[in-house]
């Protein structure tokens, strides 16, 4: 992944298990994205499901993430900018890494369980135009429709769609998102008036 590019974040469960078995797991899962990934990227989207998650994000810049700490040794070696992306890059890969590892651990003891939890690696999918964004932001929030597990996104608890509802403080970057919805109502007749588009490769899964 890249610095100041859009990417959509997808990842599923091994086999038929599941990420999240009760309501304490999901806001573990949030507690540990905000650890790890916020440090290196802006979240604008997510839905959190039994079996999978998507996440809607745009890397920080390489500066930004370099000064996080950790690559001391690497930055003694910096000569331009080509390797300062690279240590980036490597620093992304990591706190991805971190995230997976220590959500999958702390499962682990917590339900005496053994072995990898996550598909490895995770999809990304660099996000290209606005137009892609603003589908994705919708294809996301409306997902636990698309599984089944439930038949009103609105009711679905673990998304960050009703964030974007709410006046309160949130980690979410909502005024970007909203923008280019051209405000809050626009964006709830966008979710209601979706229809997924026929091009799945726009998606992941």
């Amino acid at each position: 992944m890249e610095a100041e590019k859009f990417y959509h974040i997808y990842n599923h469960a091994n086999g038929n298990e599941n990420l999240f078995k009760e309501e304490e797991n999901y806001r573990y899962f949030l507690q540990q994205w905000d650890k790890y990934i916020s440090p290196i990227a802006v979240t604008y989207a997510y839905c959190l499901m039994p079996n999978h998650i998507h996440f809607l994000v745009q890397i920080k810049d390489d500066t930004e993430i370099l000064n996080l700490g950790g690559f001391e040794s690497e930055k003694l070696h910096l000569t331009g900018f080509e390797n300062l992306s690279g240590v980036s890059s490597t620093k992304i890969s990591k706190c991805f890494s971190n995230l997976f590892n220590s959500y999958a651990k702390a499962f682990n003891n917590s339900y005496n369980r053994k072995g990898s939890l996550f598909h490895r690696p995770f999809k990304q999918k660099e996000i290209t135009s606005e137009e892609y964004l603003k589908t994705l932001v919708c294809y996301i929030h409306r997902n636990p429709i698309h599984h089944g597990f439930c038949t009103d996104f609105t009711e679905w608890r673990h998304s960050s769609y009703h964030s974007y509802l709410s006046d309160k403080s949130s980690k979410i970057e909502r005024n970007y998102i909203l923008d280019l919805f051209d405000g809050k109502e626009n964006f709830i007749e966008a979710h209601q008036q979706y229809i997924e588009p026929l091009d799945s490769e726009l998606f992941l899964e």
